[in-house]
């Protein structure tokens, strides 16, 4: 037997025989041509077909994983549609006498580097996405697509790295399990992986020439991957797989069940996304809302500053697909690890401790008050909050009062509708853990985001992995700091809720319940995990215990 270690992305155990699938990047040539407009309106008809093929993709995606994990096919379509990608093909065909084919390529190319390069996890993952949509377009030109991975059995399938749109079109009845020897968590495929409830490891270092063909367990919660695995391996993993079946099904009788303690503490449960197409999940995991949109992936995901509209788009789909359920939208939290070219911020020698989050908004109120007005606009149509991230001071609460006082003065004056949305501060450093109690009198309510509230505690930065042993979010100091934020809250009439990753540590739960937090703000697969054991727990004997 032979042991290899990956990291796990979608968790549950998967036995069965394993199918290497290997592809070679197309070889494009170079090709002098002599009638450019002709070129070029190849490739425009070569745009369409792939237009109408991503279109036919999301149909399926959606039939098969939901619209959550169909939006990739979307944002596909919006690469086809962005006119620096285009311009880029049509100017090297013209400028340079050259075929499609390797004008395709060459922008291709220097889009996915400049991805690539990016200081974001999240946006260097886009590098993938501009393979798969000029791969499709260089499949298009060449009048050939098969797109399809034949699989006669049930298998796991092993790779060097899928595109999203081979994972998607993978038949779901013949994949037991997907191992990379590339990608990451952050990637699409990992995500589908998730959403497809499909156990899956990347960064899997292993010969795919040595287990093509073999007997293979693939372990997606310990990050493990058996080959040709022993009788006593098989035997053990078979009655994991089988308990964890008989969890899913429990889970299931959750729904639409509260998440109240035996003795009657009462915990709300909601969902961090990032986007819209989150919000199947959010509903099938019946989630009581959104505890945290993250807005600044409307920013991440485009190159110039989204406007009014734009967002006010966004922010209402949100509020009317929930359609009365509580959703808390945090404003714009670029900075640090989340970098946007187009906002020309100046170079920092500890980004994490400059120009970010609440602090670019006060230093550019123009960009504010235009996110506030499609806030506001927004929330006269469902049950929105908004969400204040980076406070440390009473003064920042004070100037935001000031900019929403003028932005609701505007939308008056022009007679445009907008609600009173509840307005919080996200507790996310010792400073404002620290003068909770002031805070407290210019809130509403509280999220505490125990991310960065752990590494300014610590003074780890949570973003360098040779860290991690000294990244603890269960240290002392933070729960500490967590306990003072809920109890000063409370004293002033106000809830107090988590919405950082501590938020999903099942072994907190029942601290955190004692501790009297309100409300928590987890990814939409924890809630039933989470509900169950809040259903279990006693808090005062808990509390007796400790």
């Amino acid at each position: 037997m032979e042991t290899y270690s990956g990291k796990g992305v979608s968790g549950g155990v998967a036995i069965g025989r394993i199918c290497v699938y290997r592809k070679g990047r197309r070889q494009v040539k170079r090709v002098r041509i002599t009638d450019a407009d002709a070129e070029v309106s190849r490739y425009e008809a070569a745009r369409e077909e792939t237009v109408r093929q991503l279109g036919a993709l999301y149909d399926k995606a959606c039939r098969e994983v939901g619209e959550a994990g169909a939006a990739i096919f979307e944002g596909h379509q919006m690469i086809l549609d962005d006119e620096d990608y285009n311009r880029s093909v049509a100017s090297i065909i013209r400028s340079q006498e050259v075929n499609a084919e390797y004008a395709v390529a060459a922008t291709g190319d220097h889009f996915a580097r400049m991805f690539a390069a990016m200081d974001d996890a999240y946006m260097r993952e886009r590098a993938a996405d501009v393979w798969d949509v000029s791969e499709r377009l260089l499949q298009a030109l060449g009048g050939e697509w098969d797109g399809r991975l034949s699989l006669h059995e049930p298998v796991i399938l092993v790779a060097e790295e899928l595109a999203p749109s081979e994972t998607v079109q993978l038949p779901r009845e013949k994949v037991l399990s997907i191992v990379t020897i590339r990608g990451s968590a952050n990637s699409h495929t990992a995500i589908l992986a998730r959403t497809m409830a499909i156990p899956a490891l990347v960064e899997t270092e292993l010969d795919p020439d040595a287990v093509d063909g073999k007997t293979g367990i693939v372990d997606g919660t310990e990050g493990l991957f058996y080959v040709e695995p022993d009788e006593e391996t098989i035997s053990a993993l078979r009655e994991r797989q089988r308990k964890e079946q008989e969890r899913r099904e429990l889970l299931q009788r959750l729904k639409g069940k509260e998440s109240v303690t035996l003795d009657g503490q009462r915990l709300k449960l909601y969902a961090n996304i990032g986007n819209v197409r989150d919000l199947a999940a959010v509903i099938q995991n019946d989630a009581e809302g959104v505890g945290l949109f993250r807005s600044e992936f409307l920013y991440l995901e485009s190159d110039r500053y989204p406007t009014e509209e734009e967002q006010f788009r966004v922010y209402r789909q949100v509020a009317e697909t929930l359609a009365g359920r509580r959703v808390v939208i945090r404003t714009l939290d670029i900075g640090a690890d989340k970098q946007c070219g187009y906002f020309e911020m100046e170079h920092e020698e500890n980004p994490a401790l400059g120009c970010r989050a609440i602090r670019i908004c006060l230093s550019r109120p123009e960009l504010f008050q235009t996110q506030l007005r499609a806030l506001f606009r927004a929330s006269a149509f469902g049950k929105l909050a908004i969400l204040y991230p980076m406070i440390t001071s009473v003064w920042e609460m004070q100037r935001i009062r000031e900019t929403v006082a003028l932005v609701k003065e505007e939308l008056g004056a022009q007679g445009i509708a907008f609600g009173e949305p509840e307005q919080g501060i996200m507790i996310e450093t010792p400073a404002a853990a620290l003068i909770s109690d002031e805070l407290a009198r210019e809130a509403d309510f509280f999220s505490i985001g125990t991310n960065d509230l752990t590494q300014y505690a610590l003074a780890v930065d949570r973003q360098n992995p040779k860290l991690d042993r000294f990244y603890d979010a269960h240290h002392p100091a933070v729960l500490r700091m967590i306990s003072m934020v809920v109890e000063n809250a409370h004293r002033a009439g106000i809830r107090a809720g988590i919405c950082g990753e501590l938020g999903a540590d099942l072994s907190l739960t029942r601290e955190f319940l004692a501790m009297g937090v309100d409300e928590l703000s987890v990814p939409p697969g924890s809630i039933l995990p989470i509900r169950k054991l809040v259903r279990e727990t006693n808090v005062e004997a808990y509390r007796a215990g400790r």
